[in-house]
């Protein structure tokens, strides 16, 4: 029998393909608004970033078309998607009948360090000062209060659809004075978790996302 013990292997199944890698720092450029609608995502430059084949960059950007954040173009490939105001306001609406619900099932099951880890969110999104940080700090605020639902198709829900409007999120937080609301809200909806009352906090994250929907059509319109 061949002696295999000098190989140091590296489990492959708990690693992140480099298609995976590629895909995930795309998308963090695309949430964060570094690489603007239209942008042509072009496969060559990308794989003389990673230093990988032209293979698991298609691969990335196939999942990033599936996830609505990239698009294929005639005469351009792939790009970054764009979306019409018409689409922002359908996707708030959508996450003012999931989220609700989502966080109204957290409730009963949040646990200390859950609540601790939120209330740490809540406190840092009202301190920061730094606009390119504030979108960041808000997801993780809304997050630290879904996880205990024990819903994971839900929560994969509400991240995809999080990921198609994460930008403008964070223009309308930094560009309509949004910041100081949000903070507002987002205490509120944290109270609520804390005297557990369920009902409040579904009702409170309910408005929280409408007031947001109806603040960034209203800019995205009024800039247009």
């Amino acid at each position: 029998m061949d002696d295999w013990s000098g190989i140091s292997a590296v489990d492959l199944g708990k690693t992140a393909s480099a298609a995976d890698v590629i895909y995930g720092a795309l998308r963090d450029a695309i949430i964060r608004g570094q690489l603007p609608e239209g942008e042509t995502l072009r496969q060559d430059n990308i794989a003389q970033m990673f230093n990988v084949s032209r293979i698991p960059v298609r691969e990335a950007l196939k999942k990033l078309e599936s996830q609505g954040l990239a698009t294929s173009v005639r005469y351009k490939g792939v790009v970054v998607a764009s979306m019409s105001v018409s689409e922002i306001s359908e996707i708030f609406e959508f996450r003012a009948l999931v989220e609700p619900r989502v966080i109204e099932l957290a409730v009963p099951n949040l646990s200390q360090a859950s609540l601790e880890k939120a209330q740490g969110y809540c406190d840092a999104f009202s301190a920061e000062t730094r606009p390119e940080r504030w979108g960041d700090i808000n997801r993780q605020f809304h997050a630290a209060l879904y996880a205990d639902a024990d819903r994971p198709y839900y929560l994969s829900v509400v991240n995809a659809t999080s990921d198609r409007v994460e930008r403008y999120i964070r223009a309308q937080l930094d560009l309509t004075h949004g910041k100081q609301r949000a903070r507002v809200e987002h205490q509120a909806i944290m109270d609520a978790c804390l005297r557990r009352d369920a009902r409040a906090a579904a009702d409170l994250t309910r408005e929280h996302i409408v007031n947001a929907g109806k603040s960034l059509v209203a800019f995205l319109r009024e800039k247009a």
